[in-house]
Order: C-alpha cells, then sequence, then structure tokens
C-alpha cells in the first residue's frame, strides 16, 4: 500500500468532534494532519455533534460508504468511539451496502470502532487498531506523544506498520481537556514492557479483537437491549472456525471495567469457542493501571489453558501511548524479544 494522501475522518460512534466545547482540539488535530502535507475530508455528518449523530445511524453509515466510494480518500480515520455504533449495521448488511462499497484503504479507529473492525472484517478488509482522531492526533499536549506519533507517521508514509515494541512509559489520563490545557503534558511513569502471562513466548496468527467493553455488549443487553439481538441478525462476532488460529487483542476502555465485567466477558468469549480456536491472547495495558493485578489473575483463570499464550501490557487501545496494529495479516509475537513484527 502507498503512502496516503487524503484522510476521511467519519464519526461512526459519538458525535463529539462537531461540539463548540472541543472546537480547540479539532483545530489542533487539523493543523497536525495538514503539517504532514495531508489533505482531509470531513465525511458530511461527521461535524454535526452529538445529538444528530446519535438520532441517525443511518447518515453514519452513509459516510463511511461514501468515503469508501470517494476515490480521493486513502485512510479512513474515526474521529473517536462511542457506544452505539452497532445501530449502523442494518444500513450496511441489509442489502449488502458494506460489501459492495468496500475497497483497499486504510480504515484507522479503537475503543467502540471494535465493532466496525468486526463489521470491516465481515466483508474481507484487512483494517488497523489502535488510534482515533480525537484521542491522538488532538492531543492537547505540545505534540502527539512520541510513541504514538511513530506508529501514526509510519502507517500515513507506508500504508502499514512493520513491527511494534514497548513504550519506555506511560501516561495518566488527563482529568480536564478544557482549552487552558492546550500545551500542557501529561504526567508520565516508567512502563515495563510486554508480560508473557503463560504458555510459549513466540506464537503467530493473524490478529483480530478489540475493546473488552464493546464486546461484552455484544452478548449482553444491559446497554442496549437490542445489540445482542442485532448482532446476532447480522453474524457480526466471527464464528468459531474463524477463530482458528487467529491471536485475540483484548484491550479495556476508560470505563475501566469491574474485574466481574472482565471476567464475564472472558465466559463470553470462552462459550463462543475463541479460546479453544485461538493461537494465543494478547492484552492491553489497562488505563492508569487499574485492576492490573485482578486481570492478569482472572485472564488465566478463567481462560484456563495454561498452554494459551497470553502477553499482558501492549501499549495498545484506550492507555496512552498508543500503537498501531494491523488486523488482517500474520504476526508474529516474540515477548522474549520484546516485539510483535507483521507481514508486509
Amino acid at each position: 500500500m502507498n503512502a496516503i494522501r487524503t484522510v476521511g475522518i467519519v464519526s461512526l460512534s459519538s458525535g463529539i468532534l462537531g461540539e463548540p466545547f472541543i472546537k480547540h482540539e479539532l483545530d489542533i488535530g487539523i493543523r497536525r494532519l495538514e503539517e504532514y502535507g495531508l489533505s482531509v475530508k470531513f465525511m458530511p455528518n461527521a461535524l454535526r455533534g452529538l445529538d444528530h449523530v446519535r438520532e441517525h445511524p443511518e447518515e453514519r453509515a452513509q459516510d463511511l460508504l461514501q468515503a469508501f466510494c470517494d476515490p480521493e480518500i486513502d485512510m479512513i480515520l474515526c474521529a473517536i468511539g462511542g457506544d452505539d455504533t452497532f445501530r449502523l449495521l442494518p444500513y450496511l448488511f441489509e442489502k449488502g451496502e458494506l460489501r459492495d462499497a468496500v475497497c483497499d484503504k486504510v480504515f484507522l479507529g479503537f475503543s467502540d470502532t471494535t465493532i466496525n473492525h468486526f463489521m470491516l472484517h465481515k466483508v474481507g478488509l484487512k483494517t488497523f487498531y489502535g488510534q482515533s482522531f480525537l484521542a491522538d492526533l488532538c492531543e492537547l499536549s505540545p505534540q502527539m506523544l512520541p510513541y504514538t506519533k511513530r506508529y501514526f507517521e509510519e502507517l500515513i508514509s507506508t500504508g502499514t506498520i512493520g513491527k511494534i515494541t514497548p513504550s519506555g512509559i506511560w501516561y495518566e489520563e488527563r482529568k480536564s481537556f478544557t482549552p487552558d490545557q492546550v500545551g500542557t503534558e501529561r504526567i508520565s511513569h516508567p512502563d515495563h514492557g510486554y508480560e508473557l502471562l503463560q504458555g510459549s513466548p513466540v506464537f503467530s496468527g493473524e490478529i483480530l479483537g478489540g475493546c473488552i467493553d464493546s464486546m461484552y455488549d455484544i452478548w449482553n443487553g444491559e446497554r442496549y437491549a437490542f445489540m445482542p439481538v442485532l448482532c446476532e441478525k447480522y453474524r457480526l462476532f466471527p464464528d468459531r472456525d474463524e477463530w482458528k488460529g487467529r491471536i485475540l487483542l483484548l484491550e479495556s476502555s476508560e470505563e475501566k471495567p469491574t474485574p466481574e465485567k472482565y471476567r464475564q466477558t472472558l465466559l463470553y468469549l470462552k462459550e463462543a469457542g475463541v479460546f479453544d480456536a485461538a493461537a494465543g491472547v494478547l492484552v492491553g495495558k489497562p488505563m492508569d493501571e487499574t485492576y492490573a493485578e485482578e486481570y492478569r489473575r482472572i485472564l488465566i483463570e478463567t481462560i484456563a489453558k495454561p498452554d494459551l499464550p497470553i502477553v499482558f501490557n501492549i501499549n495498545i487501545g484506550h492507555a496512552t501511548p498508543r500503537c498501531i496494529i494491523p488486523f488482517g495479516v500474520k504476526a508474529e509475537v516474540d515477548a522474549e524479544k520484546q516485539e510483535i513484527s507483521f507481514e508486509r
């Protein structure tokens, strides 16, 4: 894949990008993209605000289809996550709309965008997980966080990611994103690299997965009673056979799921046959290291397959800084060398 020239920005979950109270962040993100020499296109509904975007999932779906159909757009970048992108399912799959529109473009997002990654997996697109426009390009620090920036620059210059290694530091989440925080640095702490919890330190397979909170909602209707119904109707979650030889990626959101919720999600995945089929599990660093020790224990106890490799503390997802992980290409994990490499 070639270098990126034009970025199309979509709001597939939350419409917060269009709210006046984050205009200062929006301006930072646009400036940074333009400094890379990139052209920026906001899809028609990306900046229409929280209420409009929430009330019109059909327009969100149309924005995604339009971004794929626009010959100028090389990369589709998600504005941010949210919690209801599953509502796009009927508008993308009822008549094969997404299947007919999809083409080989870079698609990047995380959090609730996990659901969009599963949608695109269904139609055969290789995607990229780990960063978003608002969370990363619009970072309030004087620059993008250096580790995050490194992987974003690799993606836009080459169209892919070759290898990821651990960050030497992690950052506390900001308590405020108001204009007076522009130019302020985050509080950082030393980090300690990838942790092999069990199994072989070296394993390989194509990676798929994402935010554990979003996966929980695929089976549990506490948040949206009809989400499990739609996910089942359109067979969103890959079948057991599709997990054969794959590596499951799990990372937890800013909601900091309780150990009980974390365990329940693993039980849902276990019942779906994921751990019987998968070649390994990669687990993102929890935001602010909340429940990190509990998560480690629950992963080992609940998966209950001592030979299945589990690598914890990957710099992916909601904890900062963030790398980018390609989905749909073969990856080799080497916990001893502290690297994950990807076929180009």
